[in-house]
């Protein structure tokens, strides 16, 4: 099947796509980083397939995704079609969601309890597929927000190595929208390097240079990209 994408729409995100990796790359050389050790996770939620098809077109090739359902519905064909895609879920996950889950997700950011890391660990060793997997932590204690108390997350990592075997790489976190990010960036990379995971999933459309000047290794950018969403949410 041939695609025919407005030249006009994949300029807006060839040019949206160019001007968040130049600000990352200058983010990174402020804060005396390298600016490739910094990944875009290009936030592709609630957005249809042809207009994530743009992005793919203009370079692209880390996205992230909230729900199974939706990735379901339009990631397989564009995964068949850009095979060097990686997906990452950024969103609460069921635990009667994970076989799907294992099978569509590249990268898991959002573990958050024993319950789930048991169930992914599970799913993993039946299926074969290991799936890199970080630990989602409520920096701001947040009733509302998913996510480990930041003082559990040392007995989380030592549970999920040492009993579940699962492969976590990394912590996310998404803080609180009315308080300053830089405090939260740096707890949660202070965290990750306590237990030495390499990966640092913070930042989003509005603080993503304060994340990368904190150490975030994948910033997770969707309204700059893509533009703004029917509703208010992570990117």
């Amino acid at each position: 099947m041939v695609f025919i994408i407005p030249g006009s729409i994949l300029s807006d995100i060839t040019h949206a796509l160019a001007e968040v990796k130049q600000h990352i790359a200058e983010s990174a050389r402020a804060a005396g980083r390298d600016p490739d050790s910094v990944t875009l996770v290009a936030v592709s939620k609630t957005h249809d397939a042809e207009r994530v098809r743009q992005a793919l077109v203009a370079g692209q090739r880390v996205f992230g995704e909230n729900r199974v359902q939706e990735s379901r519905g339009k990631w397989p064909e564009l995964k068949a079609e850009f095979p060097d895609v990686e997906l990452h879920l950024i969103g609460p996950l069921q635990t009667n969601k994970v076989r799907e889950a294992v099978a569509l997700f590249d990268v898991i950011e959002t573990v958050d309890r024993p319950k789930l890391a048991r169930a992914l660990a599970d799913e993993m060793a039946r299926s074969g597929r290991q799936v890199p997997c970080l630990l989602q932590v409520n920096t701001g204690l947040e009733e509302q927000k998913a996510g480990l108390h930041p003082d559990s997350v040392d007995a989380m990592m030592r549970l999920c190595r040492l009993e579940y075997q699962l492969p976590v790489i990394g912590l996310m976190c998404i803080p609180p929208v009315d308080e300053d990010p830089a405090p939260h960036f740096a707890m949660l990379a202070e965290a990750a390097a306590r237990n030495d995971l390499k990966v640092v999933s913070m930042g989003m459309s509005g603080d993503y240079a304060a994340a990368i000047a904190q150490g975030a290794t994948h910033v997770r950018v969707g309204s700059a990209i893509f533009g703004a969403r029917d509703y208010e949410a992570e990117g």
